[in-house]
């Protein structure tokens, strides 16, 4: 048993360190950081690139990378995007941050080269000392992770209690406003802050790329057991994350001694721990009440707006709420009738290659629909959508291989149970805070992913359950044209529900759930309502991916590949069905043409460009297409007020025209 336990305690430690950044960054700038996996991988990176790559010592390489690469990657990204974050709504933060996850590792892979081999060594010296205490079995790896946790655990505490750089950090946690009134220079603080979280982050990444390998799925793994921690802590409690972290690493650890090693459950089993626990806690929040999830001191920094230099003043008008009545600029009926026939051309117009781009896109277009229905028009951050079309894939290709069903009734019938589900993951989350119903349909989302797609019943080597077109559309560009043509009826049933009486309902609920609450509307029949269509659009959607590739290939459904759906929709417009369009067709056909046209080494740079676009939208939350209408819409009202006026009618003439007849005057 001690050697499980010292085994989960070292697999504690790296969480430990993880949970802390994590719990740092929100608690002191009100941002959860989803970018914190990919953070960790780009230090690693740097530090594999100098210690492997360049055969520098360890001590050096650590050096440089924690010391000097870290908090300069750090300051840069707080300079670029999270100072803009501060007083941004909780999705816009998200998707910002999603932004950063997508584009740094293809940055990083450019510049350094993408590894053919994720093998990478720790802070340990190789070969690895092993040690016996007590006729366990350490490795100077399990020995470095628990030193690095109690330097962090002991540097973090001197500081934060004994300096005066760690008062300004205590009371920027509190509120940025008042410290800021006190003199104190409340950038340079967060700048700070950043810097020493991202350190940990690559400290995190170091210490794990040992056993999940130096790569982006391995980070990522990495900052999603560690929201466990911070959820346990409820976002803010360090001690508690600390805590939560070890015992959530020993757990993992000492469960393994009694599973079958050589079970296919067991496999499913152990990298489900953190999200279970993730998701025992939520359930929990759930149950006792509503939990709000903004930090300390928030109502006032809205109020009050920190400058650089330490002086306040009273903080901007936000910009228009996408749901008020003049928050969303669409584009003009003819520009989006013109869109649909350019769009209607394309299976036409294009060879074999590029239609089967098209019709991949139109595809993935219905389930960013839900999206749509989801968060642009309910405003609920549900990140488990694409795991609603795995589903409804899954099931409509398990009722039309196994059952013998026709595909289309097949797709209809397979998102019955997903409207289900979404209806209790809607009751579970309807007292939760944004970022708390994120992470809930995060944590469902790979749930479903370790325990339910990974089966072989169902992976079947990657190639997944079998699922037929219907007959008379086995070919793409019959195919597309149905596709297209499911795509304009959901649409159109958005936007006529929208204007709905349901829909002003949802609206006023999306505005002010206590304002609603005041004129008598329904707070729990509005979600719920949402939720069942966003999950039964998403199912179809899902339905439809399938027959498009023949197959449910559950790989397509990974919970973060959803996460870059959501940030391409919210880039481009996250209310708008057009935008859902572009953002389907755009997904896939940009890759297509650097694949085609361009050198092979600029393969990543598709992913770069979808990150970019996604950070951009802290500068624009409307999306591209609305900040594209409300130009063109200036340019006709500039050519409005510009245009010749019509010549006036001779003074005589209307003056004639006006007198009455017979001479006389009134």
């Amino acid at each position: 048993m001690l050697q499980y336990v010292l085994a989960g305690l070292a697999l504690g430690a790296i969480y430990a360190i993880a949970s802390a950044s994590l719990v740092v960054t929100y608690a002191s700038s009100g941002v959860f950081n989803f970018a914190f996996g990919a953070m960790a991988f780009s230090v690693a990176r740097f530090y594999y690139f100098l210690h492997t790559e360049n055969g520098w010592p360890i001590t050096a390489a650590a050096a440089v990378s924690l010391g000097m690469f870290a908090p300069a990657l750090g300051a840069l990204l707080y300079w670029l995007l999270f100072r803009h974050l501060l007083l941004r709504p909780p999705l816009i933060k998200i998707v910002a941050t999603i932004g950063v996850s997508v584009a740094l590792p293809p940055a990083v892979d450019l510049v350094f080269g993408k590894l053919p081999n994720t093998t990478a060594p720790g802070l340990a010296p190789v070969p690895l000392t092993v040690f016996h205490p007590f006729g366990a079995t350490v490795t100077m790896d399990q020995v470095v992770n628990y030193l690095g946790l109690a330097v962090v655990l002991v540097v973090g505490v001197t500081v934060l209690r004994f300096t005066d750089a760690g008062l300004r950090v205590r009371a920027m946690v509190d509120s940025a406003a008042l410290s800021g009134l006190s003199g104190v220079n409340a950038s340079r603080v967060s700048l700070g802050v950043w810097a020493a979280t991202t350190t940990l982050a690559g400290l995190a990444g170091i210490l794990v790329a040992p056993t999940a390998g130096l790569s982006t799925d391995g980070m990522t793994y990495l900052m999603a057991a560690a929201f466990a921690a911070v959820v346990a802590a409820r976002l803010t409690n360090l001690p508690a994350a600390v805590l939560a972290a070890l015992a959530m690493g020993v757990f993992t650890t000492v469960v393994q001694r009694y599973l079958d090693p050589e079970s296919a459950l067991s496999a499913q089993i152990v990298p489900s721990i953190p999200f279970g626990f993730m998701l025992l806690f939520l359930l929990y929040y759930a149950l006792r009440g509503r939990v709000r999830d903004e930090p300390a001191g928030g109502a006032l920094d809205r109020a009050i707006r920190v400058e650089d230099g330490g002086a306040a003043r009273t903080a901007p008008r936000a910009a228009t709420p996408a749901g008020s009545p003049h928050g969303h600029r669409s584009l003009p009926t003819v520009a989006k009738a013109a869109g649909l026939v350019a769009v209607a051309a394309l299976p036409l117009v294009l060879d074999e290659y590029w239609a089967g781009l098209a019709v991949t896109g139109l595809a993935l277009s219905l389930v960013l629909l839900s999206y749509t229905l989801a968060t642009g028009e309910g405003g609920m951050i549900w990140l488990c959508q694409i795991t609603f079309a795995g589903l409804g894939a899954l099931t409509a290709a398990e009722l039309a291989t196994t059952y013998g069903w026709h595909p289309l009734a097949a797709v209809a019938a397979g998102a019955l149970p997903v409207v289900v589900l979404g209806v209790v993951i809607g009751l579970l989350t309807l007292k939760l805070g944004d970022l708390y119903v994120a992470l809930v349909t995060l944590t469902f989302g790979l749930l479903v992913q370790t325990l339910v797609f990974t089966r072989d019943r169902f992976y079947n080597y990657g190639q997944g359950v079998a699922m037929p077109r219907p007959g008379f559309a086995e070919d793409d560009r019959v195919f597309a044209y149905l596709t297209l043509a499911a795509f304009a009826l959901i649409a159109l049933f958005i936007v006529n529900f929208r204007r709905s009486t349901a829909g002003l309902a949802m609206a006023a609920v999306r505005w002010s759930e206590d304002g609603a609450r005041t004129v008598g509307l329904s707070i729990v029949r509005t979600k719920l309502l949402v939720s069942a269509m966003a999950a039964c659009i998403a199912a179809v959607g899902g339905g439809f991916l399938a027959m498009n590739a023949q197959a449910a290939m559950l790989d397509t459904y990974n919970v973060f590949g959803g996460l870059v759906w959501l940030a391409v929709l919210v880039t481009i417009g996250s209310r708008s069905p057009v935008a859902a369009l572009v953002a389907g067709l755009g997904f896939h056909f940009l890759p297509g043409v650097f694949q085609t046209h361009l050198p092979s080494a600029w393969a990543e740079v598709p992913v770069l460009l979808f990150g970019v676009g996604a950070i951009m939208v802290a500068k624009d939350p409307d999306g591209v297409l609305a900040m594209h209408a409300r130009q063109l819409r200036g340019l006709v009202d500039r050519w409005a007020r510009h245009r010749p006026a019509a010549s006036p009618a001779p003074l005589a003439a209307t003056a004639s025209a006006s007198e009455p007849t017979g001479g006389e005057r009134p």
